[in-house]
């Protein structure tokens, strides 16, 4: 089996160690699904847990080095390997209507990007585990009233229930990172429909964040409130101190005053 050198231009960072994958894939239940997903598999040093749990495995891999490599290392899942960026592949041709679970130790360089993206098809993905940064897995693990608190943070915990899962040396990786990395999980909750307009709810937090030391008064001034509705006592709030069930009130309430104008 060929060797592949870790591109620096897909940040990849090549684990290497079985405790840390054999511990990612402990979390695994099947209990919502039977599909599993694997973004940037690499090498398949993680996938080869993932596949003596569950067989009905996709893998999605943007080189084509470690693309070919999968399949020769992996022949079973030949038709099942998606030489693709994730980004931009349709997830409905692949799965269709069917349930499945998301996996990696994602590119840190798109890792947000990664997670928006669950979010968009949370329909679809009741389980979410995965490797970033420490600092973005602490950010979307994070709760209401903390620095670290933001977009992420709320987005996820509005459909998902969060968890730290634990924190992971550089020294387990190949090239050695210069930070450390965290593992969470996000397990999507029983009523993960937002009892409100979804679109303008990302709007909201997202103009809320983009000004995060403005109260919301001043950081929401594009919808041209009326001054009845301003006076509520949430809009004397900075974001980062509204949970995500309060941003759906927030959404609400200015929703309902757009109708009436």
């Amino acid at each position: 089996m060929e060797k592949i050198k870790p591109k620096k231009k897909w940040g990849q960072h090549f684990l290497t160690d079985a405790n840390i994958a054999k511990k990612i894939v402990s979390n695994l239940s099947f209990d919502t699904y039977n599909k599993i997903l694997e973004i940037g598999p690499g090498k398949g040093f993680l996938t080869e847990f993932l596949f003596k749990k569950k067989e009905s495995l996709y893998l999605i891999e943007i080189d084509n080095d470690s693309c070919n490599l999968l399949k020769k290392k992996f022949p079973r899942l030949k038709s099942k390997i998606f030489n693709e960026d994730f980004l931009k592949i349709d997830l409905k041709i692949i799965f269709q209507k069917f349930n499945f679970a998301v996996v990696g130790n994602f590119p840190y360089n798109i890792s947000s990007q990664i997670v928006f993206k669950i979010i968009d098809h949370k329909e679809s993905i009741p389980f979410f585990c995965g490797m970033f940064q420490k600092e973005v897995a602490k950010r979307i693990c994070e709760n209401a009233g903390t620095k670290s608190y933001g977009i992420l943070s709320v987005i996820c915990s509005i459909f998902y229930r969060r968890k730290y899962l634990f924190n992971v040396s550089p020294n387990v990786f190949v090239p050695v990172p210069n930070v450390e990395s965290g593992v969470i999980s996000l397990t999507r909750k029983e009523n993960f429909i937002a009892d409100c307009n979804e679109k303008l709810l990302f709007k909201i937090i997202k103009l809320g964040f983009q000004q995060r030391r403005k109260k919301l008064r001043n950081s929401l001034k594009i919808f041209d409130l009326p001054k009845v509705i301003l006076e509520d006592s949430i809009f004397d709030l900075r974001p980062e101190f509204l949970s995500g069930d309060e941003f759906i009130k927030l959404t609400k309430k200015i929703e309902n005053a757009k109708i009436q104008t």
